[in-house]
């Protein structure tokens, strides 16, 4: 894949941890001029750091419509766009505030459509979303984040044909080892891998490089568009 997206301006939401940021440094090897955007300037000097290559960096609040606005009213149009972020909290819906709720809402759905409203992307383009397998696999205990991916992905749908030809997607990823996990016990976060591992159907959990290799074929595959790409180790068949 070297230099498949050599010259590419590429944006990253969310690209200073986790499946972002395996997306960035992936976007980067391929040749693309990458840049991470995140809330926090100190974790995005991190991962700047990591990923070398010229990596570039912006502030960005995706919930605040000022910031998103005046982000993309300054920027250049970009060759590709992949949407990352999102920290959502989760439990049963009788049991989870409304507050809560719709803060989950706000961080990963209305986020998303806030910059897809806004973004310009050259023609023949492509806007990735990041979801998640409860879209299609709903559990008793976080039943809002299925509903939220599941109309992430009916987003995507429709926008590929509203911002023809530029291609919209979606990756849906199942359980992945990234830091949001880092919060757990360690030995509780063991246990609940190898569990899941064991469950899975792929017998592993996900990495996420696993995810940022699906949104690359996102990126660049032409033919590729309303799509909802599953990388989830069988965990919906499982």
């Amino acid at each position: 894949m070297s230099n498949i997206l050599s010259k590419k301006r590429v944006l990253v939401v969310g690209g200073s941890s986790g499946i972002g940021l395996a997306t960035a440094q992936a976007a980067s090897a391929a040749g693309g001029r990458v840049t991470i955007a995140s809330r926090s300037a100190e974790k995005l000097a991190a991962a700047a750091a990591q990923i070398g290559n010229d990596i570039e960096t912006a502030e960005l609040d995706i919930q605040n419509q000022t910031d998103v606005e005046t982000f993309f009213q300054r920027s250049e149009p970009w060759d590709h766009v992949v949407i990352s972020a999102a920290k959502t909290p989760s439990g049963p819906v009788r049991r989870l505030s409304l507050n809560d709720a719709r803060a989950a809402m706000d961080s990963k759905f209305w986020g998303a459509y806030q910059v897809a409203r806004a973004v310009q992307i050259v023609p023949f383009g492509s806007l990735t979303f990041v979801s998640g397998f409860l879209s299609v696999r709903p559990s008793a205990t976080a039943v809002l984040q299925g509903a939220i991916n599941a109309a992430l992905e009916g987003l995507a749908r429709g926008l590929a044909l509203e911002l023809s030809p530029v291609r919209v997607n979606a990756v849906s990823p199942g359980l992945v080892e990234t830091p949001l996990w880092s919060g757990m016990d360690a030995e509780k976060r063991r246990a609940m891998f190898e569990g899941a591992a064991g469950r899975l159907p792929a017998k592993r959990v996900g990495q996420p490089e696993d995810v940022a290799n699906a949104v690359m074929f996102l990126l660049t595959t032409p033919f590729a568009t309303g799509s909802t790409v599953r990388v989830d180790g069988g965990g919906a068949i499982g």
